[in-house]
């Protein structure tokens, strides 16, 4: 099956919101979610604690990072964050005229 994003293999929580992700086509970024999560309410309200935030994990089956209350960020949402890129597609994939 060909994967068509790059999925999180590794994360490191930083200070505040910041988080590190390495990405299984070997990109590495540092982000802040603090835009994503503060203020937002509903499932994103017990993020803004901060402890409640770094209980973040990596959720292999999904591919991207998940806390226990079941919120979770797409990978290529998170990969565009990290590195301001879109994953590209592998060459098998891209279609041309």
């Amino acid at each position: 099956m060909t994967q068509l994003c790059a999925t999180v293999t590794d994360l490191k929580v930083l200070d505040g919101y910041c988080i590190e992700l390495t990405f299984s086509d070997g990109v590495r970024g540092v982000m802040d979610l603090a835009n994503r999560i503060v203020r937002r309410g509903g499932i994103f309200a017990p993020l803004e604690d901060t402890q409640f935030f770094r209980q973040v994990a990596v959720d292999n089956d999904l591919g991207t990072i998940v806390w226990p209350n079941g919120v979770d960020f797409c990978p290529d949402l998170l990969y565009r964050w990290a590195t301001g890129e879109a994953v590209q597609r592998p060459e098998s994939e891209i279609i041309t005229s």
